[in-house]
């Protein structure tokens, strides 16, 4: 069984190496899954064979030790050498390999039950949400909050709220499901959504801005237009690129691209039912739904509203809209 274990951990090494490198992509949910599976066949090898044949060893060695005495005894011999309570605990120790797959069990379990249902760490790749969100932000999704679904194939089985206008949302990336993306909700099904000249229209109203002091964006270098942006409730802020075109270079083919009319102002689309429609707050600097079309219920991952880490910059932690 230790020949078997360091096998099993030379593979999980082998395979998070290659991940880490980009040698293949990595599915994290799964690993987690087949990791809990593992730990949990050992844990209940130890608790029902293992650990019994260990302490059977150890009482029998106790009968021995105690026979023997009795036996020394009747011959009038009341002092003997020997203590066996160093062999005792050295037979009820659980060798590494148990305790290096049925002693990680339950910490595997917890953290797969809280990932799976509850929160989900999520590392910001890039600038496409930045005012809201930076390059290097460490933030906390809500599993639940769009409802529960089971880990792995994602399957919802619990309903709760759906997605609204103006929610930070990650997903399954449409065109590659093994890649989560962030962005934030601006159509939900049945809208009309059109970003024409560097403006965002929902079912034919013009989106409430406010301008807002230049933003330095530390990723061009240059300052550019801030805007508070009102969707539904909820306001946050966007970037506005002057210096871009609103002209899209119409994309490939993607699921219900008949939905969606390119123009050289910019693009409009109709949400089908069960999809939504993705912008990044970095509105010209985002590759979004206006590039790749929409995404479906069955790829949301959850709900992001919390930034828990920055090691650059520890004023970054807090909730966000």
């Amino acid at each position: 069984m230790s020949s078997l274990t360091g096998l099993l951990y030379g593979g999980l090494a082998v395979y998070l190496g290659g991940w880490y490198f980009g040698k293949w992509t990595g599915n994290f949910s799964l690993l987690l899954f087949i990791l809990t599976l593992v730990t949990l066949a050992y844990w209940l090898a130890e608790r029902f064979v293992f650990a019994p044949k260990r302490l059977a060893a150890a009482q029998t060695l106790e009968q021995q030790d105690a026979a023997r005495r009795e036996q020394l005894a009747r011959q009038g011999i009341a002092k003997v050498d020997g203590d066996v309570s160093e062999a005792k605990r050295a037979l009820l120790a659980q060798p590494w390999w148990l305790d290096w797959t049925a002693g990680l069990f339950p910490v595997i379990l917890i953290v797969f039950l809280l990932r799976s249902f509850l929160f989900e760490p999520f590392k910001i790749p890039s600038g496409s949400m930045i005012p809201t969100l930076l390059v290097g932000d460490l933030i906390l999704v809500n599993k639940f909050h769009y409802g529960v679904r089971l880990p792995v194939i994602n399957k919802k089985i619990v309903a709760n709220h759906d997605p609204q206008r103006g929610d930070v949302m990650v997903f399954r990336y449409p065109e590659d499901p093994s890649v989560d993306y962030i962005k934030r909700v601006v159509g939900v099904p049945g809208d009309e959504v059109s970003y024409r000249n560097q403006q965002l229209f929902v079912n034919g109203a013009l989106a409430e801005t406010q301008p807002r002091p230049d933003f330095f964006n530390e990723d061009s270098l240059r300052f550019e237009k801030e805007y508070v942006e009102k969707l539904g409730n909820a306001e946050h802020r966007i970037l506005v690129d002057r210096q871009r075109q609103s002209y899209i270079t119409v994309p490939d083919n993607f699921p219900l691209k008949e939905n969606c009319r390119y123009s050289a102002e910019g693009v409009t689309c109709k949400v089908p039912a069960g999809h939504y429609f993705m912008m990044g707050d970095n509105r010209d600097n985002s590759r979004d739904s206006r590039f790749w079309g929409f995404v479906p219920d069955e790829n949301i991952v959850g709900k992001a509203f919390f930034v828990w880490m920055n090691f650059g910059n520890l004023k970054r932690i807090g909730s966000f809209q």
